[in-house]
């Protein structure tokens, strides 16, 4: 009977996979990804262009995938911080804070990168819309306690989704020239000083 090569460790596999995953991400948010070629993504990352392909199917999917595992990431990391936030005014500003933070380690080639492609700036622009249905929930739920004012809960929660909307699209950047992770940070402010009681 023949030496059969040792199967390769699933477990190895996969945090391999997950290693990688988080080094291109980090290198993405700080250069961003336009101008890489699979082959400098692939000696950057030291590792083969087979290898990336089993991560994504192309650079375009590639990309795709690292916008996702950063949302997915930010998601878990701004749910955490407002868990541990006592009150809905401190879980309203710790999420805006929170989504700026997250924002923050985003470089603005990446950010510009993001909105030039249409795969990953489709990624930006559903985990905004969810960004703002939570933020209407968070509002409800001042509203519930009796620590927000009932009457414009509703015009806070649509003027916190509309400006988080042009925040993802540039539009806020281009009039003020505050970074998104910045005019998070002013929204929190200004939205939960509206609406407090």
């Amino acid at each position: 009977m023949q030496n059969m090569p040792a199967p390769i460790d699933s477990d190895f596999a996969t945090q391999r996979r997950s290693q990688l995953f988080d080094e291109l991400l980090a290198m993405f948010l700080a250069e961003g990804f336009a101008q890489f070629t699979l082959d400098a993504i692939a000696a950057r990352l030291r590792c083969s262009k087979s290898t990336l392909y089993t991560l994504a199917a192309s650079k375009g999917d590639l990309v795709r995938a690292a916008t996702v595992h950063f949302f997915r990431r930010a998601t878990a990391d701004v749910e955490a911080a407002v868990a541990a936030a006592p009150t809905p005014r401190t879980q309203i500003t710790t999420y805006l804070a929170a989504v700026g933070d997250t924002l923050s380690a985003a470089s603005p080639q990446f950010l510009t990168d993001l909105a030039a492609f249409p795969p990953a700036r489709e990624v930006y622009q559903q985990n905004t819309a969810i960004a703002a249905r939570r933020v209407r929930e968070l509002i409800d739920a001042g509203v519930a306690a009796g620590e927000f004012r009932k009457v414009h809960a509703v015009f806070a929660a649509d003027l916190a989704a509309s400006t988080m909307v042009r925040i993802q699209q540039g539009d806020v950047r281009a009039a003020t020239g505050l970074d998104d992770a910045g005019a998070y940070r002013e929204l929190a402010a200004i939205l939960t000083a509206g609406i407090t009681v």
